[in-house]
């Protein structure tokens, strides 16, 4: 025990001394739509030379994750890494989408008075795109980099502006490029990558004027090159760029959070983006994709159904609650007499499925997710269309209990990366917690009360099961095993919490941030090990805030927050370390967002237009809000303020403006009806 606490110990201190401020908050200033007070983050290049990191952007047919950096010399470099999820490659499989990589550096491509500028990075800036601005002879160059929200396309839009007081001449080649590859290796045969420059030739620049080019990077297949390809002269650059920021700036007006920590609101705000932005219009509907450069056109129970369809409600991004629709149905298809268990995923836009790991727990995992998704919705019809699936989860669920009376599952959802036996936690508490809203939904669509106290029965047999199973001495915390046999701590204790059972929460608390489980990056995954997963620290945040912690959890929130948004990879959460290279995967800055609305503020769907409320928040706070809550068929703002021992809780309803005001003691759970 004394070696793996002092080999968990050396690894925080290295995460920690290696952390460095890289970044500062800043509003954006107006750009075309964009409220000019929103939050931005910027990087000051010469004070952080040398520097690289890598960042994903998505829109509906194609994603992006750019490769930067800036060198020894100050000068800015980029890899641009592309993927196209609809050009499908043989095999079809998982990872069957067409990519391509290159490194197209228009700054040495052109001209300032008959030489190729020395230029140096100034700034960076994220703002929903990558903007670099560079100087050097007598020119300042900026470049804005993002994928076309709806075109099977990146661009990189560049300004070159003279900064001097005499006239320079700007020379922009006549750029083309295209690449095609083996016919075999496609579904469709060849696909084309084609990059161009457009609106280049020689300029006389006047003193502060300035020139717009850009490079049009897209995909399409061959044989129908004439019918796919968009000829980049005809594109509106302009409304290619106000789709990206409007993209932002919709997702900023709704579900805003309002704390006294910037970089909170802040990191929110970027999570809301990554968790919507990577949405696929496939032939089998919209498909919520993970990302990076490795999951798209497809579906997971975890990431899809269990982490970020839940999420959608609240934000009312149409096309994000559309694509957790199509989601359910997608696994609907699969439903059985038999109960043989669903796919873990659907792959290449639904024509495939992946089961490699066998039972995952994805039954529960669904459940969970659906289950509060049609609360969250409000809308009957979507229920009665996702029902039959939530009833068939939790039989199958109900089919796997072991002679305890806790779900079997050949894995979890790590797949066999880590020891998980035979029943594991996480597919117990999901399960248990998948059981209690199909009861709330059960009454909402008049299901019959048998119905609804049957689900109800069940889930409080559950939770005594799980406690009997489950709980355990571990690493000398009165907290949980994750599994029958396991006595190593484990990230994925939190999820009791996460589903209100707390009779062990200050020992499981202790479990989780006060061993060396917890390090400067998060939970480790196993104590002793090196490798830590976002989702399961993020799990264990909600969980904390939940459990009426706020004064304890907050400052790790804030320093997580304050890690991914502005130290040395940024801006959104990340899958893992060391596999995957801290990949910006979607569904985590969903389920970052969710340790707001479900854990600081305990937000907790009964009915369609009903929920419970538990807030938790430090008790330096006078106050928190979440503005424009677009679920339970409602457009309405929470905002809590501190009253001494109490938390007065006001709910506005944006449409009719009416209020109604609740005074609890903190830790108090109380029923909202809208």
């Amino acid at each position: 025990m004394k070696r793996i606490t002092l080999v968990a110990a050396l690894l925080s201190a290295c995460i920690l001394a290696r952390a460095e401020t890289r970044w500062t908050i800043e509003q954006m200033g107006s750009r075309w739509t964009m409220d000019p007070e929103t939050n931005i983050i910027v990087m000051d290049a010469a004070a952080n030379t040398p520097h690289k990191d890598h960042i994903e952007m998505s829109g509906q047919r194609a994603a992006i994750v750019y490769y930067w950096g800036i060198d020894d010399e100050g000068r800015y470099y980029c890899e641009y890494h592309h993927v196209f999820p609809l050009l499908r490659m043989i095999p079809n499989n998982t990872h069957a989408f067409f990519p391509y990589r290159h490194s197209t550096n228009v700054a040495q491509m052109i001209k300032v008075d008959g030489k190729v500028p020395d230029l140096k990075a100034v700034k960076v800036e994220i703002d929903g795109t990558l903007r670099v601005t560079e100087t050097g002879g007598n020119v300042e160059l900026t470049r804005i980099d993002f994928p076309s929200r709806t075109g099977q396309m990146a661009l990189e839009l560049v300004t070159v502006r003279n900064l001097s007081d005499k006239p320079v001449r700007l020379e922009v080649p006549d750029y083309k490029y295209k690449w095609e590859s083996d016919p075999a290796r496609g579904v469709k045969g060849s696909y084309v990558m084609d990059i161009e420059l457009v609106l280049g030739g020689s300029f006389t620049l006047e003193p502060g004027d300035g020139r717009d080019f850009a490079m049009v990077m897209q995909a399409y297949e061959k044989n129908e090159a004439e019918a796919k390809r968009i000829d980049p002269e005809t594109i509106s650059l302009p409304a290619e760029y106000a789709a990206r920021l409007d993209l932002f700036k919709l997702l900023g007006e709704n579900l805003v959070l309002d704390t006294p920590d910037e970089v909170i609101n802040t990191e929110f705000g970027f999570a809301k983006l990554r968790a919507s932005e990577s949405i696929i219009a496939t032939k089998g509907g919209l498909m919520h994709a993970p990302g990076g450069e490795s999951y798209y056109a497809a579906l997971w129970c975890n990431d899809q159904c269990e982490y970020v369809n839940p999420f959608f409600p609240f934000t009312g991004y149409d096309i994000g609650v559309k694509s957790a629709y199509d989601c359910y149905m997608q696994y609907s298809r699969f439903m059985n007499d038999a109960y043989e268990p669903i796919p873990s995923s659907i792959i290449a836009e639904g024509d495939d499925i992946w089961n490699g790991a066998g039972d995952r727990g994805d039954a529960a995992m669904t459940a969970y997710g659906a289950s509060r998704y049609c609360l969250e919705c409000a809308d009957k019809q979507v229920a009665e269309d996702i029902w039959p699936l939530i009833e068939w989860c939790l039989e199958y669920c109900r089919l796997k209990l072991n002679d305890q009376g806790v779900v079997l599952s050949d894995h979890d959802e790590l797949e066999g990366r880590f020891e998980d036996g035979d029943a594991n936690l996480c597919t117990s508490t999901l399960y248990y917690d998948a059981l209690i809203s199909a009861s709330y939904l059960a009454r909402e669509l008049g299901k019959g009360r048998t119905v609804a106290k049957s689900y109800m029965r069940q889930a409080k047999q559950m939770r005594r099961n799980i406690c009997k199973y489950f709980e355990a001495k571990v690493g000398g915390y009165d907290t949980y095993r994750y599994y029958d046999g396991n006595d190593t701590l484990r990230s994925w204790i939190c999820m009791p919490l996460v589903v209100g059972i707390f009779d062990r929460a200050d020992a499981t608390l202790d479990a989780l941030f006060e061993s060396p489980l917890y390090t400067g990056e998060g939970l480790l995954t196993q104590m002793g090990e090196e490798t830590y997963w976002d989702r399961s620290t993020l799990y264990a945040f909600r969980g904390a805030y939940y459990a009426g912690k706020g004064d304890y959890i907050t400052p790790k929130v804030s320093a997580y927050s304050h890690r991914r948004l502005l130290e040395d990879h940024v801006p959104y959460p990340i899958e893992a370390w060391p596999e995957g290279s801290q990949r910006h995967l979607s569904a985590e800055s969903g389920l970052y967002c969710r340790v707001f609305t479900e854990g600081m503020f305990g937000i907790r769907p009964i009915g369609f237009r009903t929920f419970t409320m538990k807030p938790s928040f430090p008790k330096d706070w006078d106050r928190v809000a979440l503005r424009n809550i677009r679920a339970f068929g409602s457009d309405f703002n929470i905002e809590c303020l501190r009253k001494g021992k109490r938390i007065e809780t006001t709910v506005t309803d944006n449409a009719t403006g009416r209020v109604r005001t609740y005074r609890t003691k903190e830790g108090k759970v109380f029923k909202v009806k809208l």
